[in-house]
């Protein structure tokens, strides 16, 4: 059975700076993956433009999220319709989320919505939402595979905070949810377990 897309809008919550038809593009990826394969579109899908360069695909993006949520200026506010429902989220084996990667100065931006940045991992120039939008979202999921990510699971979930290093454990909604969703071959190092 398909989903109901009727109500659904797509937002991203980064891309590398290639066209959407590029292998390495995240749009593409999930256009293959998930859109394409739906007999109804999405209500509305707004890709990151990332053929734009990362100035002009970073500045665009805001504009197009501050209008959507009636929010011209600040932060984003957490009540529905002013804000994200649900943020998707990856964790690499770094640490890095969305494409806040270890020790980059856009960890720590808080006025913008989106930024771009070149990180270490291919195609390098990236753009990325910021933490306080993950944050004002209704409900954070992280989806964390693999025994690659063992480690870097446990240091995110179980070691003291640094958000330079461990830019996953930034996302703290607010006003909403997280949630993470591991395997267990992810959740082998784990020393607390839950349901």
């Amino acid at each position: 059975m398909d989903p109901d897309w009727s109500g659904v809008e797509l937002w991203w919550g980064d891309e590398r700076c290639v066209p959407p038809d590029d292998e390495l593009s995240n749009y593409g990826m999930a256009t293959r993956a998930l859109i394409d394969l739906r007999g109804t579109p999405p209500a509305a899908v707004h890709r990151m433009r990332g053929e734009l360069g990362p100035e002009e695909g970073a500045a665009a993006y805001e504009r197009e999220l501050r209008t959507a949520f009636a929010t011209p200026s600040g932060p984003p506010e957490p009540v529905p319709g002013r804000c994200l429902d649900l943020v998707l989220l990856g964790m690499g084996d770094n640490g890095h989320t969305l494409s806040l990667f270890p020790h980059a100065p856009t960890v720590h931006e808080r006025a913008r919505w989106v930024v771009h940045d070149t990180v270490d991992a291919v195609p390098p120039t990236r753009v990325t939402l910021t933490a306080p939008v993950a944050n004002a979202a209704r409900h954070a999921l992280f989806l964390v595979s693999g025994t690659d990510k063992a480690p870097m699971l446990r240091r995110v979930l179980e070691g003291p905070t640094d958000v330079d290093a461990l830019p996953a454990q930034l996302v703290a909604p607010t006003h909403g949810e997280l949630t993470w969703l591991v395997d267990a071959a992810a959740a082998a190092e784990l020393t607390r377990r839950s349901a």
